[in-house]
Protein backbone atom coordinates (compact mmCIF):
# COMPACT_ATOMS: atom_id res chain seq x y z
CA UNK A 1 0.00 0.00 0.00
CA UNK A 2 1.33 3.60 -1.17
CA UNK A 3 1.25 6.09 1.69
CA UNK A 4 0.51 9.79 -0.13
CA UNK A 5 1.72 12.78 1.53
CA UNK A 6 -0.62 15.03 3.45
CA UNK A 7 -0.21 17.75 1.29
CA UNK A 8 -1.73 15.85 -2.05
CA UNK A 9 -4.67 14.65 -0.10
CA UNK A 10 -5.17 18.05 1.51
CA UNK A 11 -5.53 19.78 -2.37
CA UNK A 12 -7.30 16.85 -3.45
CA UNK A 13 -9.99 17.40 -0.79
CA UNK A 14 -11.00 20.95 -1.56
CA UNK A 15 -11.30 20.41 -5.24
CA UNK A 16 -13.48 17.01 -4.49
CA UNK A 17 -15.95 19.61 -2.16
CA UNK A 18 -18.54 21.31 -4.21
CA UNK A 19 -19.77 24.97 -3.01
CA UNK A 20 -23.36 23.82 -2.42
CA UNK A 21 -25.28 20.37 -1.66
CA UNK A 22 -28.57 19.45 -2.03
CA UNK A 23 -29.44 16.44 0.57
CA UNK A 24 -32.72 14.28 -0.18
CA UNK A 25 -34.14 14.55 3.13
CA UNK A 26 -36.60 12.49 2.64
CA UNK A 27 -35.00 9.58 2.68
CA UNK A 28 -33.72 9.94 6.40
CA UNK A 29 -34.13 7.18 8.94
CA UNK A 30 -34.91 7.92 12.84
CA UNK A 31 -31.64 8.10 14.63
CA UNK A 32 -31.16 4.63 16.10
CA UNK A 33 -28.93 5.81 19.04
CA UNK A 34 -31.22 7.78 20.36
CA UNK A 35 -32.83 5.51 22.67
CA UNK A 36 -29.58 4.52 24.04
CA UNK A 37 -29.41 7.77 26.45
CA UNK A 38 -32.38 7.00 29.55
CA UNK A 39 -34.94 10.31 29.80
CA UNK A 40 -33.57 10.77 33.20
CA UNK A 41 -30.08 12.21 31.69
CA UNK A 42 -28.82 15.30 31.00
CA UNK A 43 -26.41 15.61 28.05
CA UNK A 44 -24.00 19.16 28.77
CA UNK A 45 -21.32 20.91 26.46
CA UNK A 46 -18.12 21.23 27.81
CA UNK A 47 -15.98 24.23 26.73
CA UNK A 48 -12.94 23.04 25.12
CA UNK A 49 -10.53 24.04 28.58
CA UNK A 50 -13.04 22.03 31.29
CA UNK A 51 -13.25 19.30 28.53
CA UNK A 52 -9.29 18.63 28.68
CA UNK A 53 -9.67 18.56 32.52
CA UNK A 54 -12.59 16.49 33.24
CA UNK A 55 -11.69 13.50 30.48
CA UNK A 56 -14.63 10.98 31.19
CA UNK A 57 -18.02 11.51 32.66
CA UNK A 58 -17.56 9.86 35.69
CA UNK A 59 -14.48 12.74 36.79
CA UNK A 60 -17.27 15.33 36.10
CA UNK A 61 -19.87 13.51 38.30
CA UNK A 62 -17.07 13.31 40.83
CA UNK A 63 -16.48 16.68 40.84
CA UNK A 64 -20.30 18.17 41.08
CA UNK A 65 -21.30 15.92 43.41
CA UNK A 66 -18.54 17.22 45.68
CA UNK A 67 -19.51 20.28 45.25
CA UNK A 68 -23.21 19.61 45.84
CA UNK A 69 -22.45 17.96 49.44
CA UNK A 70 -19.97 21.78 49.91
CA UNK A 71 -23.42 23.73 49.30
CA UNK A 72 -25.41 24.72 52.64
CA UNK A 73 -28.50 22.90 52.92
CA UNK A 74 -31.04 26.11 52.14
CA UNK A 75 -29.16 26.40 47.99
CA UNK A 76 -29.61 22.17 48.18
CA UNK A 77 -33.36 23.14 48.84
CA UNK A 78 -33.90 26.18 46.76
CA UNK A 79 -32.40 23.39 44.10
CA UNK A 80 -34.56 20.88 43.94
CA UNK A 81 -37.59 22.98 44.67
CA UNK A 82 -37.20 24.17 40.59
Amino acid sequence: MKKTSSSKSRSNESEDMLSEYDFDYSKAKPNRFAGRISKERLVVLLDPEVSQVFTTPESVNTVLRALVAALPKSAKRKAKDK
